[in-house]
């Protein structure tokens, strides 16, 4: 089965979202933006999920982590509980 590892970003809004991929882009560094402004409990890993199978995210989270590209920030990607930037670590 497939298995990935991926850390994200979770904020109420797209603005927010997209102003957090900006700073990413300009060189900012993804652990400590997630540190700082996201709302899930894995801020305090810096974003970091650890390894999970397809099924265990949300589906719109599952199709960032095991169809786009690895080592890119993909988002925002909204789902229940906000706007998410997903940067997928590895995929076997």
């Amino acid at each position: 089965m497939a298995r990935a590892s991926a850390r994200h970003i979770l904020v109420k809004t797209e603005q927010e979202a997209l102003k957090l991929k900006q700073m990413i882009a300009k060189g900012a560094d993804f652990g400590q933006l997630a540190k700082k402004h996201s709302l899930c409990p894995s801020k305090r890993r810096q974003g970091d999920l650890g390894e999970f199978g397809p099924g265990q995210m949300v589906k719109a989270f599952d199709n960032v982590v095991f169809r786009k590209p690895v080592l890119e920030v993909h988002g925002p990607v909204k789902t229940k509980f906000g706007y998410h930037l997903i940067q997928t670590l590895y995929r076997s």
